[in-house]
């Protein structure tokens, strides 16, 4: 993520921490650093065509409700990334956050080069202290 966005995240990030119960401080400050990880190592995974490795940073339950057989990674192979790109981070009202990104990408068939945006949504669960992507991978074909 770049910089300033960085900043910006971490600035909304901390108000909700500043908004939440003492006791609760540290744990928010853990939970922000483990997504940040988090989001970081999804984002590598996508930019280097590593679906399948993005893959397990889905919601349990996410992945259950849609299984993504052989054949469905297999598409993911018809493109290369080239561009994986944070462009705004905001926590929701009930924890969750929701992250824009900017993806470039070109088909190894036409070699068309494009750029598609989505909206992440990662959710933090208490009970696995860890957070998960509930949104899924992306979708370069919807519409297409």
């Amino acid at each position: 993520m770049p910089a300033p966005l960085r900043s910006l995240f971490l600035c909304l990030l901390g108000l909700s921490i500043l908004l939440a119960p003492q006791g609760a401080l540290a744990q928010r400050i853990k939970q922000a650093k483990l997504l940040e990880q988090l989001q970081e190592d999804y984002s590598k995974a996508i930019r280097w065509n590593d679906f399948e490795g993005a893959w397990t940073v889905l919601d349990p339950a996410y992945r259950e409700a849609h299984p993504v057989t052989d054949a469905e990674f297999s598409r993911y192979e018809q493109i290369q990334v080239t561009a994986f790109e944070a462009l705004d981070s905001r926590v929701l009202p009930d924890g969750s956050v929701e992250r824009a990104v900017r993806v470039e990408l070109v088909s190894r068939h036409t070699l068309t080069q494009r750029t598609q945006r989505f909206t992440e949504l990662w959710r933090y669960d208490p009970k696995t202290k860890r957070w998960w992507l509930a949104s899924g991978l992306p979708d370069f074909w919807d519409g297409r």
